[in-house]
């Protein structure tokens, strides 16, 4: 997604993702700027994941796999499938054993315009059991320039997930009591106390993961999904030599709502599933709704 427009509470269209100037710079920014994630979405640990006591081997980078391997679906042209009066669907075809993981997948992800919300779907299919978390890796500003620190941030999440030193899930769910990361009431970000910014998975209480609200456009978002997790991430900066399409951010630029399985499930028996068998029909499907108040 390369621009996404909202009105403001004066009427005025405000740009409220980040925008690169060409195709290539997404492709090639390393912080996977508002592109399709996959197989995998999030971080793996030890280097392979199992299914029914086989183990794959994964690439990894110091026993991190991030954002599906060294060339994920985000690193990748998607095809044109079709297109109706509110939607465009995309597809991508990933070959057995494609970055390690089993079986021959299509995958589609469908952008649709219903109302005023914006509803991704993604959908794949594989000929093997296999393991899949796929997600949207969009970073909002709703005030389409400078930072989010004056944002209101709402998570609707009693838990987060622990994580070591390389960002790998443990296995073990926090409660954000007392913690940066209680936002179940909708606090001003940079209010937050001890607030160091975010890049964490929380386990979402029903379909309403989060919502996100700018008090100078007057632009509210709520973000609702059939997902287990939500993995809200605002980078401190993304780089000095991002090349922004005409506007200007400062340091937490941006948020992401990441709608996903749970990262490092695979070795989790406690947690969500990713198992996905032969035949079977993955999806995952959130909406992103704009309001003005």
């Amino acid at each position: 997604i390369t621009a996404l427009y909202a009105k403001d509470k004066n009427g005025n269209n405000t740009n409220v993702v980040v925008s690169l100037k060409t195709a290539e710079d997404f492709k090639q920014h390393g912080y996977c700027i508002n592109a399709s994630l996959g197989r995998y979405a999030g971080r793996i640990g030890g280097g392979y994941f199992e299914i029914d006591g086989t183990k794959y081997p994964i690439y990894n980078e110091n026993g991190v796999h991030l954002h599906g391997g060294k060339n994920g679906f985000h690193k990748r042209m998607w095809t044109f499938e079709e297109q109706t009066e509110n939607s465009i669907t995309f597809s991508i075809e990933s070959e057995h054993m494609d970055e390690g993981y089993p079986g021959n997948l299509k995958a589609k992800v469908t952008f649709t315009l219903e109302g005023n919300k914006v509803i991704n779907t993604y959908t794949a299919v594989a000929d093997a059991k296999t393991i899949l978390n796929l997600t949207n890796h969009n970073y909002y500003n709703l005030n389409g320039e400078g930072d989010i620190l004056g944002h209101e941030l709402f998570i609707n999440s009693d838990n987060f997930l622990e994580v070591t030193e390389t960002q790998i899930a443990t296995g073990k769910l926090v409660p954000v009591d007392n913690t940066p990361f209680d936002f179940r009431e909708a606090t001003i970000i940079k209010e937050q106390p001890n607030f160091k910014g975010v890049d964490d998975c929380f386990a979402i209480k029903n379909n309403h993961a989060a919502t996100l609200y700018s008090p100078k456009t007057g632009i509210e978002m709520k973000v609702v999904t059939n997902q287990p997790g939500v993995v809200i991430f605002t980078p401190e900066d993304l780089g000095a030599d991002t090349n922004y399409a005409n506007t200007q951010y400062g340091n937490y630029s941006s948020i992401c709502f990441e709608t996903q399985n749970f990262p490092n499930a695979p070795h989790h028996a406690n947690f969500p599933s990713a198992i996905v068998e032969a035949g079977e029909e993955y999806k995952n499907e959130s909406s992103f709704e704009f309001t003005v108040r």
